[in-house]
């Protein structure tokens, strides 16, 4: 099978994990950098902790859930009449889990530099919670917005203990550049293996840089 079946099936994965994420991500970390509610520390921790659980076990309580005998898993199969493990749908799923840190962190920090007072005297303008979110907050934060979206295209482009637990090894459906890499190695076909493992390390130093590029920016520019 082509190299680029894996690359393009794992550029859909981080593209649609992406879009999802920011949607999903705003308001969790608009709520956390707001709140003063006792039980914050709790959901902080619980949207960090794919960066310290492993992923097979990750991957394991997600194969779990997603399972056709749960009720997740089993009322997706009733919606779409096919399992929700094994499937491209799962890997979008658990890459929503395992990526949902990289896309709330710098969504929270951005946030919290806005600050109580520019909310509350689009306030007393007249503007709603809504608009003041979208007239001000939003902007004001498009350089976090910015560092999540690549933040989590980049890591989920090198997911693998986690998609493989729940996406298994299927040619074309869940087998992505990381799943291909391994799949080479155990093979050893090595050219293959440097090929993709190359291109994933040139994208994620590339990435990285032009993220710490326009932080340097944005703090020179006092942004």
């Amino acid at each position: 099978m082509s190299l680029w079946a894996p690359v393009w099936l794992t550029l859909q994965l981080a593209g649609i994990t992406t879009v999802l994420l920011l949607i999903i991500a705003m308001p969790i970390a608009w709520w956390l950098a707001n709140t003063k509610a006792r039980i914050r520390p709790a959901i902080e921790a619980l949207t960090a902790l794919p960066l310290v659980l492993p992923p097979t076990v990750l991957g394991f309580y997600l194969l779990i859930l997603m399972s056709p005998d749960s009720a997740l898993g089993g009322a997706w199969v009733r919606l779409t009449g096919e399992a929700l493990t094994f499937s491209f749908s799962g890997l979008v799923v658990a890459s929503l889990f395992y990526s949902l840190p990289f896309a709330v962190q710098p969504l929270q920090g951005a946030f919290q530099s806005v600050g109580r007072g520019m909310m509350e005297t689009a306030a007393t303008l007249g503007a709603g919670r809504w608009d003041a979110f979208r007239t001000v907050a939003l902007p004001l934060s498009r350089r976090g917005v910015l560092t999540a979206g690549v933040l989590t295209f980049a890591h989920t482009m090198g997911e693998f203990g986690v998609v493989l637990m729940v996406g298994g090894n299927i040619p074309g459906r869940t087998r992505l550049i990381s799943i291909e890499i391994y799949s080479a190695v155990e093979t050893l076909d090595y050219r293959t293996a440097h090929i993709l493992s190359g291109g994933l390390l040139v994208f994620s130093f590339v990435v990285l840089t032009a993220v710490y590029v326009m932080n340097q920016r944005a703090v020179r520019a006092g942004v």
